[in-house]
């Protein structure tokens, strides 16, 4: 089936690579020095980003929701052919790829249509509990081949970035700008976020400043977790007057950096006292999730994180790198939920990866894949409510003349929906901060927002994944049976909120209630309901008062949700 002649692919190689990545470690210089806008300082031979608390910035910070944020960034340039497999198009992958293909016997297949590599199957109970969704075909119009250019417009989400020209924000900083408008007078009470890695990333970059506490690595980060220490500002770095706004920035700021220090160590000192016994494997990536899980535990009230594992540029020897690599994320990823669930914080801990580009279909000759375009986005979590693969996964027939995949999710929409629906950051807000995209939300399976999902293909096999861990769904999944359910709120004369539920067939129907910060306020309704209509009284059903105001009722049936908003007067 797979065993016709082929030739390696040679293609067209992206001119200039290694010249690529000498300005691409010149620009991470220029951040380093705060000249790129980065707003990070020196601590002797490090980098790290950081501010102090004030009331009112507390106030604004709880206000907001309970979520917590990971980005994963997955640097190099991830092959997405070799992380979710498109079962269905097998024989025109192997063939794209016959040195470096992953063997059938090798697929763990999760769908009838979709897998993931037998070295990935640390993820298998995470699929099983609901706690897994692949977004197919992720990138953007007229995509960036250069790792600095992609790695910039996946931060700023400028699609004219070229080079070193393109918007000096990112879309994260954007959000905290908004959040924080006094951030350098008044900054929050803990961490807007925290980085790991060498400098100050884009992605948390506004107008003024970088809204991150970043450490250059996760040895140094460890350090301040359990001894509340950072290294001294060198002197010698105010005598230069060349790069004096810099440096004034950075003596503005030096002081608040042992206030997040110490409140990161007491933090980091309350996660670990509620053990677990969780074992991570002893590697940079199970590291960064270990220190993050003792700091999510212990309260510290940072919402957004960041953390990367390199190695991803994978030109040559890509089967044996690529193994290594994603068995190393997907059992970190297991143990790190695992460990948020013995303290039941796991529904509130969405993460998500992210790399410049992806690679292309064909094998280059090497053993590896040069740089591409779509690659698959992945989520994790217990607030996915569900295990699926969502949109539609480009072609392998029908690729451009390099090779390459074309992108069927832009970006920006799943960037969108986790400001919206995860965050819960206000519509308008979400648009102005990935610079004026519209509103096309995805449905991920949570919802702070109420907007009513558009229709969008899933994968999610023959059983529907459980809304629980270790539940299990009895009731035959039937998609067109779903679409024909019909719900909608409405109001008697004595303005008392009802919700109108019309069932074309008996089934488990569960009716949570949310108020519009995605705040669990209780349950309308938990019955067998047979086919036919009922009206459901809202106030009647919730035992406490509820305050005047717009709610979201979340209606879930074979574990598939509907969702919609409700007023009380």
């Amino acid at each position: 089936m797979c065993n016709k002649p082929h030739s390696p692919h040679k293609g067209l190689e992206h001119d200039g690579h290694d010249h690529e990545h000498q300005y691409w470690s010149r620009r991470s210089f220029l951040q380093a020095l705060g000249i790129a806008g980065s707003g990070s300082m020196m601590l002797g031979a490090n980098m790290l980003t950081a501010s102090a608390p004030s009331p009112l910035s507390a106030g604004i910070a709880a206000a907001e929701t309970d979520n917590i944020l990971i980005l994963i960034r997955l640097a190099g340039g991830n092959d997405g052919l070799s992380t979710v497999i498109p079962i269905e198009q097998y024989d025109s992958y192997a063939n794209a790829r016959p040195n470096i293909y992953i063997p059938e016997s090798k697929v763990l297949k999760l769908t009838d249509e979709f897998g993931v590599p037998s070295y990935m199957s640390a993820l298998e109970p995470m699929w099983g509990n609901g706690q897994f969704k692949a977004v197919h075909g992720v990138g953007y119009e007229g995509q960036s081949l250069s790792h600095f250019t992609g790695s910039d417009i996946f931060a700023n989400t400028d699609l004219t970035t070229t080079g070193f020209s393109g918007l000096n924000t990112g879309w994260m900083g954007r959000h905290f700008e908004n959040i924080y408008p006094d951030y350098l007078v008044n900054p929050p009470a803990a961490p807007a976020a925290i980085q790991i890695g060498q400098f100050g990333s884009l992605v948390f970059q506004g107008e003024e400043t970088n809204y991150a506490f970043v450490t250059s690595n996760v040895d140094q980060l460890e350090e301040i977790a359990e001894s509340g220490v950072v290294y001294g500002l060198d002197d010698t770095l105010f005598n230069d007057c060349m790069y004096g706004d810099q440096l004034k920035f950075l003596r503005g700021v030096a002081n608040t950096t042992y206030e997040y220090s110490g409140m990161i160590h007491e933090a980091y000192e309350r996660g670990e006292a509620l053990g677990c016994g969780v074992e991570y494997q002893d590697n940079s990536f199970a590291r960064q999730l270990s220190v993050i899980s003792k700091l999510i535990k212990g309260n510290l009230g940072t919402k957004v994180y960041m953390i990367s594992m390199s190695g991803f540029d994978t030109h040559g020897n890509q089967p044996l790198v690529h193994e290594r690599l994603m068995t190393n994320l997907s059992i970190a990823i297991n143990n790190f939920y695992e460990d948020l669930a013995c303290t039941q914080q796991d529904s509130k801990v969405l993460s998500m990866t992210f790399s410049e580009f992806g690679r292309r279909i064909f094998e280059n000759g090497s053993n590896g894949t040069d740089h591409g375009k779509a690659a698959p986005t992945l989520f994790f979590g217990s607030g996915l409510n569900g295990s699926a693969f969502v949109g539609d996964h480009p072609t392998l027939d029908n690729p451009d003349g390099r090779g390459n995949l074309e992108y069927t999710m832009d970006f920006r929409d799943l960037y969108a929906t986790v400001l919206a629906e995860w965050l819960c950051v206000d519509i308008p807000l979400v648009e102005q901060h990935l610079l004026n995209h519209p509103y096309a939300p995805v449905n991920l399976g949570f919802n702070c927002s109420g907007t009513d999902f558009p229709d969008i293909v899933y994968s999610d096999g023959e059983v529907t994944p459980p809304t629980q861990p270790g539940e299990e769904s009895t009731d035959p999944f039937n998609p067109d049976l779903l679409n024909a359910i019909v719900h909608k709120p409405f109001y008697p004369t004595d303005s008392t909120p009802h919700i109108y539920l019309e069932m074309p067939f008996t089934a488990q129907v569960d009716i949570q209630l949310y108020n519009i910060l995605g705040q669990h306020v209780g349950t309308v309704f938990n019955e067998m309901m047979l086919e036919g209509s009922t009206e459901i009284n809202i106030r009647e059903r919730i035992p406490k008062h509820l305050s005047t105001g717009k709610y979201i009722y979340r209606i879930s049936v074979q574990n598939q949700k509907m969702s919609k908003s409700v007023m009380v007067a």
